[in-house]
């Protein structure tokens, strides 16, 4: 029976989710508005209340579901293939765009580039007037 408790036991799943998403204690508690220790307690309870899940799930950004349905071997299963399982009882949807991503980072680009060349231009008329002076 203690296999069917552990598998069951919420808290290790928000933890080990939390884990694999790379994400501290800390920042849980911050984007949930508790203490670190608070965390640590949620960790370790079997049971968590629906609106607290609720809210966790949303942090770590991931559905109640996804917790509740947790399974570590299943996620092993998934990084070891080369497509994603339709089965998997975890929601794998990216919460981004990453084309919309990419134009940003050309757009933040550009603008540093045109910056750069505005301040070279600068330059050049500084030492050219430099020259004329002389």
């Amino acid at each position: 029976m203690e296999t069917a408790t552990k598998s069951n036991h919420i808290g290790r799943k928000i933890g080990r989710i939390r884990e694999l998403r790379g994400i501290k204690q800390e920042a849980l508690a911050a984007e949930l508005g508790i203490s670190q220790q608070s965390v640590s307690h949620l960790e370790q309870s079997e049971t968590v209340e629906e609106e607290k899940l609720e809210q966790v799930a949303k942090a770590l950004g991931v559905s109640k579901e996804a917790i509740k349905n947790f399974n570590e071997e299943a996620v092993f299963n998934i990084i070891g293939n080369s497509y994603h399982d339709q089965s998997s009882s975890l929601n794998y949807n990216c919460t981004f765009n990453p084309l919309e991503k990419l134009i940003q980072a050309y757009d933040e680009n550009k603008k540093l580039y045109e910056r750069l060349l505005e301040a070279e231009k600068e330059k050049v008329k500084y030492l050219e007037e430099l020259l004329k002076k002389r």
